[in-house]
């Protein structure tokens, strides 16, 4: 018996018919018309959104909150608990860079961040000496949505660029601050990727543009003081498939031009010895080919996995000469340990790899060659590495956790190995990690491959079948989801929940080759994992198939769309967040912003009728069927570039014109945000309780 009852007359969106002939086939979308025809503008305008699609949105909504009625004591409790496990007037252990030390702080009650500065050596505790950069709530004062994206300052610490988006949209505004006075300058750079590359004298400054279709495709350098339709264009990337970014090397030497897609690099260096020189290329692109660079004094690391290194090595170059010619290995490719970033300082180098699914730290000194691991003995654990803003130096920093160990900040002497614990994760409401169990465990796949799966769960919880059980999966762009500690799943620990990470192919968890296993032709082996995951689970008594809400996000959504259609009777409830379930038509539209870049990940159904078939095969949208659905959360956001809205609206239309269960479709768009959700720190706790709401609900555990 369903949960859900009394619940008004469900949204029956109209049926306007739409033909798509490709390859010979024509396949017919009755939900097309939710596509707005002017959805570029809207991005920049929602009150331009046509009023019929509006319309149907609120209508959905209205829907979503009548079922949800019910919950609403339930959401204030979650979003009270998890608001009481956050330090309110938290503050970031500053990052010396020259006679400063940068960080950031919130204030009791504050959504956004205050990023501020001390004197090198100051105590950071002491509120006296800090100096306010920028107050992001007071900038955030009468909008809806509003995102920071970071205060960078320049070499001579005298300006910062900052950056804000407040749409949701994704397309920031750059302001420069004078951060002796406060005042912002009078130049305004518009429809940019966020973000700034300073140049070492502090006088201009570089970035990157957005174009119509939301792709980064220009790199622009600004002179302060000029208007930004005066700004020199120093390099654009015509190829729609790939990303590009802009930054600045430690030593001020280099301005990088990184472009890339899901699978080839490339990279151009602009020397800051002359600004308005052309950038020059470094090694063309080549596909398959991938690497990043860091610089070393008088010469470039470069992790790169040419040569067949499929989990990657770092090699050498000549600074005056780092084409792939010169090349030299130092750390060679080792089968199974995967490097996933790399830095340098002026006596050592510094990466971060995952080996046996879990990450480690490994440092060399650059003089001798001796090497040594930070590595910890959890079963399952996250670790970040930080590094350092400065390239003199003998420390860096690094945070550790786990799903039962709040997360700790450590600096590091890379030289004598002494670790210094600067600050640990505050729960002010109280933890004890002792009280709750933090597993991996194997799930054996269609094919007999183990996949791992993270568990967390209060030592008292009954493993008979009986637990409710949250299982979240992503398994897409070589993203692994980290055991790492999150203080908002304990309110569904403490109601009895199993909370359970499935590390599905897609991800980087066991390698490179786990990626490739989950990708392309491969890609339905990330489905036949989570449903693996779930079987596990219920067989081994940790939940039943009656109790589990499994939970996805983004392409995490495409993989929510597709168990659902695979095996709807596994799930008492799903939970797609800003899903990417219209994977066909998507795929086939070429003017999307991510649509280009996306074809190495996904293949191109325009060109290839074999990719055609594959994505139509388990595109979520196209394979909804007449069979009992369970109860379904879809999430989207109206101004989401990633994953536009109409994907959620058209999927929910077509899953209650399909579905012969009872169970109810929500879906839940918001009309203010993109593709995160809610900006503000509380408001994405207010977004975090009405999922778990929804998941005790359906899990009968209200």
């Amino acid at each position: 018996m369903s949960v859900f009852s009394n619940l008004p007359e469900a949204p029956v969106a109209a049926k306007k018919p739409v033909n798509d002939t490709r390859h010979g086939i024509t396949r017919t979308d009755d939900y097309a018309w939710l596509r707005a025809d002017n959805w570029q503008a809207m991005f920049k305008d929602p009150s331009i959104l046509d009023p019929d699609i509006r319309k149907h949105l609120e209508a959905e909504n209205a829907y979503m909150n009548a079922a949800m009625d019910d919950t609403k004591a339930l959401q204030k409790t979650l979003f009270a608990e998890m608001r009481g496990r956050i330090k309110e007037d938290d503050s970031s252990i500053p990052v010396k860079d020259g006679p400063f030390a940068y960080g950031h702080a919130y204030v009791t009650g504050g959504e956004q961040p205050r990023y501020f500065r001390i004197p090198r050596d100051g105590d950071h505790k002491d509120e006296a000496i800090r100096q306010l950069l920028l107050d992001g709530d007071k900038e955030a004062e009468g909008k809806a949505y509003f995102r920071l994206g970071g205060l960078d300052h320049s070499t001579d610490h005298s300006l910062g660029i900052w950056g804000y988006d407040d749409k949701g949209s994704e397309y920031f505004t750059l302001r420069v601050r004078d951060l002796a006075t406060g005042e912002d300058l009078a130049d305004v750079i518009e429809n940019t990727g966020g973000g700034g590359a300073w140049a070492p004298d502090g006088k201009s400054f570089f970035y990157t543009v957005l174009d119509d279709n939301h792709r980064p495709s220009k790199i622009f350098h600004h002179i302060l003081g000029t208007a930004q339709a005066d700004d020199r264009l120093v390099f654009e990337e015509t190829d729609p498939g790939f990303f590009m970014s802009v930054g600045g090397s430690l030593l001020d030497d280099f301005i990088y031009i990184d472009i890339h897609d899901h699978e080839t690099s490339e990279y151009r260096l602009l020397s800051t010895k002359d600004l308005l020189a052309e950038p020059k290329l470094v090694a063309e692109r080549v596909t398959g080919l991938e690497y990043a660079m860091t610089e070393g004094g008088d010469v470039f690391y470069i992790l790169t996995n040419a040569d067949g290194a499929k989990d990657f090595k770092i090699v050498e170059a000549p600074v005056e000469a780092p084409g792939k010619e010169n090349w030299r290995e130092v750390v060679p490719h080792k089968p199974g340990t995967l490097i996933l970033s790399h830095m340098a300082y002026a006596r050592h180098l510094v990466w971060l790899q995952r080996r046996e699914g879990l990450p480690e730290i490994v440092i060399r000194d650059r003089k001798t060659g001796e090497e040594h691991a930070i590595a910890f003995a959890e079963e399952a654990y996250s670790l970040g590495l930080s590094g350092a803003a400065e390239y003199d130096t003998d420390v860096i920093r690094f945070s550790y956790s786990s799903m039962t160990t709040p997360s700790q900040l450590f600096d590091y002497d890379m030289a004598t190995r002494a670790r210094t614990l600067l600050k640990t994760q505050e729960v002010p409401s109280g933890h004890n990690p002792d009280d709750y169990v933090t597993r991996r465990v194997f799930a054996p796949s269609f094919d007999g491959t183990g996949v791992p799966v993270t568990l967390l769960y209060r030592k008292d919880t009954p493993l008979d079948g009986s637990a409710p059980c949250l299982l979240y999966g992503y398994g897409a762009y070589g993203i692994t989801i980290p055991a790492g500690f999150n203080t908002n799943c304990l309110s569904l620990a403490d109601r009895g929940f199993v909370y359970a990470i499935a590390h599905i192919r897609g991800g980087k968890d066991r390698g490179f080759a786990w990626y490739e296993d989950g990708k392309m032709a491969k890609k339905t082996n990330t489905f036949k994992d989570f449903i693996a995951a779930a079987d596990y689970l219920n067989q081994q008594k940790f939940t039943s198939y009656a109790k589990i809400v499994a939970e996805g996000g983004s392409a995490g959504g495409m993989l929510m769309g597709a168990i659902a259609n695979i095996a709807p009777e596994k799930f008492a409830g799903i939970i797609a967040a800003v899903p990417f379930v219209d994977v066909l038509n998507t795929m086939l539209d070429d003017t999307l912003p991510l649509t280009p870049p996306e074809w190495p990940e996904w293949g191109n159904p325009i060109e290839s009728r074999a990719f055609y078939d594959i994505i139509a095969g388990y595109s979520p949208y196209d394979n909804v069927g007449a069979k009992p659905y369970p109860a379904i959360l879809a999430l989207g956001g109206l101004t989401d570039p990633r994953v536009t809205y109409w994907e959620p609206a058209k999927w929910v239309a077509r899953l209650r014109e399909k579905t012969t269960g009872g169970e109810p479709i929500l879906m839940k768009t918001n009309m203010d945000a993109g593709h995160g959700g809610a900006s503000g720190r509380f408001q994405r706790l207010e977004e975090i309780a009405f999922e778990y709401a929804f998941a005790i609900k359906v899990a009968g555990k209200m």
